[in-house]
């Protein structure tokens, strides 16, 4: 067990975390990040990625988040491989305890958590992910054009992931276990004028078929639900989109939240409702899902924790 005392506590890795870290050290808070389960974020299962800037040739999610964490490293942040699993926001400064029993103190917190997106559970979608296999059509989309894709999903996210990809893709099919959308009216509208875009309804997903070198997906089983028939789609990209789940479990009850467990930050700023704690990245922010804006509120995270330290001491 070890003691670690800092100006400034970063919960959670990934673009947002490591960022946080890297403007905190530049500024002389000797920050220290702790990683969380999944170290490098939601990036790390991403197999390229080609709209980060300064990047002119695709690279790696992986390796992205590994320069990230140099970086900060470099810059002198330090990072602790562990998981907060309690914290106490009433102590001054807030004390948290960790998964290898360490225990963390800091003046001020940044949260920076993440949300995990919502998987199938079918036996090949971990292989796959990566590999024809996504969450997100903003990262992934292009490598599929002119090839056809499957979107799994009846909410807004389906329908605005379905509508992104028909500018890359030959065909979109879009899979609901459902005879209608949730979507909004608007977004159903713009479906159904997409040539591109056509609905296998009351379906689900029964698995994903594909090649094992290289990887790749070649098509997905599915089954309608009210009929029991099944049937083969031949597609190279599948999209999973039945939403995310932030990591906020252990916030509950102690920092406000929305209605589906996002943390709630001030306008134009990452306050949280304690003083003295912050949220970056997908933890608060549920429409940008986008390194590079989890990168930009980390950066403000800092910078709001090194002006909210200052007042302290004034």
């Amino acid at each position: 067990m070890a003691q670690y005392n800092t100006p400034v506590l970063i919960i959670g890795s990934g673009p947002a975390g490591y960022t946080a870290g890297i403007y905190a050290a530049r500024a002389g808070l000797s920050p220290i990040i702790v990683s969380g389960d999944q170290i490098g974020g939601q990036l790390t299962i991403t197999n390229l990625v080609e709209n980060y800037p300064g990047f002119p040739d695709p690279i790696l999610g992986a390796k992205l988040m590994e320069n990230m964490r140099l970086q900060a490293l470099n810059v002198g942040a330090k990072i602790i491989d562990d998981k907060i699993v309690e914290i106490d926001f009433g102590a001054s400064p807030f004390e948290c305890s960790s998964e290898r029993h360490n225990l963390f103190s800091g003046e001020t917190l940044i949260i920076a958590t993440g949300a995990s997106a919502r998987w199938l559970g079918l036996p090949n979608e971990a292989r796959y992910r990566g590999f024809g296999v996504s969450v997100c059509a903003t990262c992934d989309g292009f490598f599929f054009k002119d090839k056809n894709v499957a979107v799994v999903g009846g909410g807004n996210t389906a329908a605005e992931e379905a509508l992104f990809l028909s500018n890359f893709a030959a065909s979109v099919t879009l899979i609901h276990r459902r005879d209608t959308l949730r979507a909004d009216k608007a977004l159903q509208e713009k479906l159904r004028q997409n040539h591109k875009i056509n609905f296998e309804w009351d379906s689900v997903v029964e698995d994903i078929s594909g090649t094992e070198a290289p990887l790749a997906v070649t098509g997905i089983n599915i089954k309608n639900v009210k009929t029991d028939r099944r049937k083969t789609l031949n597609v190279s990209g599948v999209f999973i989109a039945i939403g995310h789940k932030p990591n906020t479990d252990l916030f509950k009850g102690r920092l406000d939240m929305d209605d589906q467990g996002y943390l709630v930050t001030a306008a134009d700023s990452t306050k949280t409702s304690l003083p003295g704690v912050f949220a970056a990245g997908d933890v608060q922010n549920k429409r940008f899902r986008q390194a590079i804006v989890a990168a930009g509120s980390g950066c403000m995270a800092a910078m709001e924790a090194e002006a909210y330290l200052l007042k302290q001491k004034d």
